[in-house]
């Protein structure tokens, strides 16, 4: 068999070693010698020993059903073997948690991650209410976490002396050291005459980045009953 489809661009590459690597800058390649975790309905193929679970809430009080408050299920893979992740052809990316690190990260964006990470469902401070609530999980620990994302995201540096301004249906995650705020940009009055309708952003504060697609979140379409 012939063809540009057959040619080493597309053929996936002998596995080096133990856990998680960019595949082709749309998927993540798991090499999996033990356990790890991703989002439920992620897992594109996979070949050897390998045993998947759906993880519902309080599991043995070791896991949660959900990284975000919209309720991401949460599946784990156990055995010896390859997985490969992806969720509608977005962009994938690998972050490196070390010791003392912490990273807040929305749980749309979050494709798979090492069992040896914890994570805890948090609201963000100071959104309050608004759309019924921020949530967001803080990752902590060692290891990797596989995000995905619409398009580039950009990496912004936020600084005490010049805060960032973000859509919250923009962001994709920060440095959980950041300070956050919601932050009006415009009348109620002024929505209601025809504004922008960028009424209020995530602001964010401190010494850290934050990461923010180049797009606002897709409205989800009501499911049918």
């Amino acid at each position: 068999m012939k063809g540009d489809l057959f040619s080493s661009e597309h053929m996936v590459r002998p596995a080096v070693e133990p856990g998680m690597a960019i595949e082709n800058g749309k998927c993540v390649r798991y090499t999996v010698d033990g356990e790890m975790l991703a989002r439920q309905g992620a897992m594109i193929a996979h070949r050897g020993s390998l045993q998947f679970e759906r993880k519902g809430q309080g599991v043995g009080g070791m896991l949660k059903r959900a990284v975000t408050g919209e309720g991401l299920p949460l599946m784990s893979v156990r055995g010896r073997g390859e997985a490969w992740f992806a969720h509608e052809a977005q962009n994938c990316f690998i972050v490196e948690v070390e010791p003392g690190d912490q990273f807040t990260v929305n749980g749309r964006n979050v494709l798979c991650f090492d069992a040896s990470l914890s994570y805890e469902i948090k609201t963000v401070k100071g959104s309050g209410i608004a759309g019924g609530g921020l949530f967001n999980s803080v990752f902590s620990g060692h290891g990797r976490l596989g995000l995905i994302c619409e398009g580039n995201p950009l990496v912004i540096p936020v600084s005490e002396q010049a805060p960032v301004y973000v859509d919250t249906d923009a962001v994709v995650g920060w440095t959980a050291n950041l300070r956050t705020s919601l932050h009006r940009s415009q009348s109620i009055g002024s929505m209601l005459r025809g504004g922008s309708g960028e009424a209020v952003q995530l602001m964010l504060q401190g010494e850290g980045v934050v990461v923010v697609r180049p797009s606002e979140a897709t409205p989800q379409r009501p499911q049918q009953h």
